[in-house]
């Protein structure tokens, strides 16, 4: 601010709320990381805009989830208190996406999806969810990140689940965990293992339903994971 660097100050606004989400102080973050905004419009830095309303889309998307711990509901279940935080999440990250795409940026465009698709899982919004993830996963294949890859097919599995769509899911939690033992990711492994379980479980495929959750058993006594 001394030297007029309205940029600098711009970006320093969205560290100090990024910083200030994490700390669980989300008010003071939006605050934070709408002046960057403000700035960015005002300075007509694209990218800045894009990212301001991308760290703005996480605070409410981190406000909605912390809110929702004290609900152990299934999602779509919510309080309207987190219905309208996680609403508002998603409006920031449509308006995200559509300036990121706009700037040709396709690994934004990727997270954009990703995050997309997680608040309309958590608000219930299953054939939305699944829409946005497919997205995801076609950038994440087009840019071979297999970790995203990975949490987007897991991210299929969830919603076809709560869409009665077993047999999909089992394919997509199939997936997951051959990603997962590419990326030698145990704990991912045994996650995958454990959805596994519960889906031939409701396939009433009893025999596979053992042997997922005797693997995700094993390696959890692997890990030493209580």
């Amino acid at each position: 601010r001394t030297i007029g660097d309205r940029i600098g100050e711009a970006k320093a606004s969205g560290n100090l709320g990024n910083t200030l989400k994490i700390l669980g102080q989300f008010d003071e973050a939006v605050v934070c990381c709408q002046r960057h905004l403000d700035i960015s419009r005002e300075q007509g830095d694209k990218v800045g805009e894009a990212r301001a309303l991308y760290n703005i889309g996480n605070v409410y998307h981190a406000k909605g989830k912390h809110l929702s711990w004290n609900t152990v509901q299934d999602p779509g279940y919510l309080p309207q208190e987190v219905k309208d935080t996680l609403q508002k999440a998603s409006e920031y990250y449509e308006r995200n996406l559509s300036l990121v795409k706009e700037l040709g940026d396709r690994a934004a465009q990727g997270r954009a999806y990703g995050n997309l698709g997680n608040t309309q899982y958590l608000l219930g919004n299953f054939s939305e969810a699944i829409a946005f993830h497919k997205e995801r996963l076609a950038i994440a294949k087009e840019f071979g990140d297999k970790a995203a890859e990975r949490r987007a097919y897991s991210n299929l599995g969830n919603a076809h689940i709560f869409l009665g769509r077993f047999d999909i899911s089992a394919e997509y939690y199939k997936k997951t965990l051959q990603l997962s033992r590419q990326l030698r990711d145990q704990a991912v492994e045994a996650q995958a293992c454990y959805s596994l379980g519960n889906t031939c479980t409701l396939l009433q495929d009893y025999e596979k339903a053992i042997e997922y959750h005797l693997r995700h058993l094993v390696i959890a006594q692997e890990l030493g994971d209580r």
